[in-house]
């Protein structure tokens, strides 16, 4: 069972549409649909929302620490509320996928993210799970910093806000537990558009040679 949602990105004004706030939007979504509100907590040095369950409480998190302190945020509540890393599900940006992919998974590197970084640090430990969101990559390393401090065009934007829309389908089984089942639907990636009606596939015969072969 997830005890602890933390979805990572910077604080203020002038980094909320950029890429590295992935995190933030998704744990705004789930916030909004659980009826929630985040609220500033100095006590875990983010804003925090609490939603009540029968199996205990659920707490939304959006470290305020900046990204390469995210662990600061994550290991106060984990440790004030003696939450497992097994039990935390942190959300975040991610460059090796496209915008509009997502992935699931528990452990691993942090694959170069600052957040997940420090997170690993401040838990001592890697085995917690993560949600990627795809943000897809500038193509040179050099242009990475820049690149996810960036706000992406609006093509990109509705893809991450699609991804976004559609993981959150798979909420109940990730808070749950049932990740076998939750990463099942979220794995299963974007429906592709259903042809115009009346139209039919172009066979390989129908088409120019050039494009058949």
């Amino acid at each position: 069972m997830i005890r602890l949602v933390a979805g990572l990105g910077n604080p203020g004004p002038e980094y909320a549409g950029t890429r590295h706030n992935a995190g933030f939007w998704w744990v705004d979504a789930l916030a909004a649909l659980r009826g929630a509100r985040l609220l500033p907590e100095r006590s875990c040095h983010g804003h925090l929302a609490r939603v009540n369950r029968g199996e205990g409480p659920l707490w939304l998190l959006q470290p305020m620490t900046f990204m390469n302190r995210s662990g600061q945020a994550v290991a106060a509540l984990a440790r004030f509320y003696k939450i497992a890393p097994g039990e935390i599900l942190v959300v975040h940006d991610d460059l090796d996928l496209p915008p509009g992919q997502a992935r699931l998974k528990c452990g691993g590197s942090s694959g170069g993210h600052n957040g997940l970084k420090d997170i690993q640090a401040q838990l001592g430990t890697a085995d917690f799970w993560r949600l990627r969101l795809g943000i897809g990559h500038p193509g040179v390393k050099a242009e990475v910093v820049d690149y996810v401090l960036r706000k992406p065009p609006a093509e990109e934007r509705e893809a991450l806000a699609a991804c976004i829309d559609r993981t959150l389908q798979a909420h109940a089984e990730l808070l749950a537990g049932d990740m076998e089942r939750a990463t099942m639907k979220i794995h299963a990636g974007p429906q592709r558009p259903k042809p115009p009606r009346g139209s039919a596939a172009p066979s390989l015969s129908s088409m120019p040679p050039e494009v058949a072969s």
